[in-house]
């Protein structure tokens, strides 16, 4: 039996207020996390000019999201979900505040700074499981890929704001890029107490303390076919496109290309990624899951494999922003799907695995980008060794029976 729809005829989901407030509460929280990505190491290094200390507070936030997403499954689903996202985006609301006062009354404290850096990963990483399990509570499910594509937009706008917002309220008052996130954090608070989220039903699993929820929701996880191969499909095709990532911007510094042309070829990917999630849901309605999934592993292999063609800058951001177009109807795809399928005791659960696994790719991804311009040198060679992965994935994907019969949901 499928779980009940929230409500029999439902709203737009931009009139659907619970919805609402759910996407901008998390929209917020990736909002931050963009502020936080750039302003943390300008305030370190403008505070003691120590580069290994910036880079030793971004590591704490990557650590943080990655030590957070499991528990975080385990706390969304058997904690109330709604206070757990009160308690995430209150948390980081003071410890985000508490900087910008540190830096307005001239008592900068690298432990201070290093002790924020930390909270406000491991409570934004928390929150997301929250989120994601909780959107099937206030959306029916015959709108459930709507919601999922516009969730695909989010991290794309927050890319595309956060960073250059950062850059220029750290020039005009050190601590206004964090009183700016400590306020949004706060609102986002203050719009979640408004939220209010259906019953959700008894949880059908014997108490098993925390750690056995874990070893549970990972035997589910791990046990069902198609998830475990959708799981391991966007480990590996988030690697390889994090490695390209660095290629591309160590090509681009290279090839003498300006910082502002930079910036603007990391636009043309949020840029194609929103276009991209404007049209998922409608593209998803229209085409088959299978044509989906084996269309974008061969589409990015081959834009990958032009990108090796075309001198660094603005002509490589248009092939990004072209990948980057594709990457929300393949999310929506899938994740509409393993949201669809799970139960409502383990989509918290789901979520963390999910977001272990796309956070270790992030955080690997980068390395081997390096590794591929070390053992590459100049030129071309890292890009057409992406493209050669991304090739294989794509022809391992087409083999797969899983991927080739992959289910079509409304």
């Amino acid at each position: 039996m499928k779980e009940a729809a929230v409500e029999t005829v439902a709203p737009p989901l931009a009139r659907n207020r619970r919805y609402v407030i759910l996407w901008s509460g998390q929209f917020l929280s990736e909002f931050g996390n963009e502020i936080n990505f750039v302003a943390f190491p300008l305030l370190i290094l403008a505070m003691s000019g120590s580069a290994l200390q910036a880079g030793l507070a971004s590591s704490l936030v990557a650590a943080g999201h990655m030590l957070a997403n499991l528990p975080a499954g385990v706390i969304a689903d058997r904690w109330d979900r709604r206070r757990t996202l009160l308690l995430c985006q209150g948390g980081r609301a003071l410890a985000v505040a508490s900087v910008a006062v540190a830096v307005w009354l001239d008592a900068f404290s690298f432990p201070h700074v290093l002790l924020v850096a930390l909270i406000d990963g491991l409570l934004g990483a928390a929150f997301e499981p929250a989120e994601q399990a909780a959107l099937p509570q206030v959306v029916p499910e015959s709108q459930l890929s709507r919601a999922v594509a516009a969730n695909t937009a989010r991290p794309f706008i927050a890319t595309l704001l956060g960073p250059a917002l950062a850059g220029f309220l750290f020039a005009v008052e050190q601590a206004m890029p964090f009183a700016l996130d400590g306020l949004m954090l706060a609102l986002s608070f203050a719009a979640l107490m408004f939220l209010r989220l259906p019953a959700r039903p008894a949880p059908a699993e014997p108490a098993r303390g925390a750690g056995g929820d874990l070893v549970a929701g990972l035997r589910w996880v791990l046990g069902q076919r198609l998830i475990r191969t959708t799981l391991v499909w966007m480990a590996v095709s988030n690697l390889v496109f994090t490695a390209l990532m660095i290629i591309v911007l160590a090509m681009s510094h290279e090839d003498k290309v300006g910082a502002g042309v930079i910036g603007l070829t990391m636009a043309c990917m949020g840029a194609g990624g929103l276009l991209g999630a404007a049209l998922a849901d409608r593209l998803h309605a229209l085409l088959p899951a299978p044509v989906v999934i084996i269309g974008f592993s061969w589409m990015t292999a081959l834009l990958t494999g032009l990108m090796a063609l075309v001198p660094g800058g603005l002509p490589l951001g248009l092939l990004l922003g072209c990948t980057a177009f594709f990457a929300p109807l393949a999310n929506t795809t899938i994740l509409t799907y393993q949201i669809t399928v799970t139960p409502d005791r383990l989509r918290g659960r789901l979520t963390g695995i999910v977001g272990l696994c796309s956070g270790g790719a992030a955080a690997l991804g980068p390395l081997l980008g390096g590794a591929l311009m070390t053992a590459g040198g100049a030129g071309p060679g890292g890009i057409l060794s992406c493209a050669a992965a991304l090739s294989v994935i794509a022809l391992a994907t087409t083999l797969t029976p899983a991927l080739r019969r992959f289910p079509t949901t409304g």
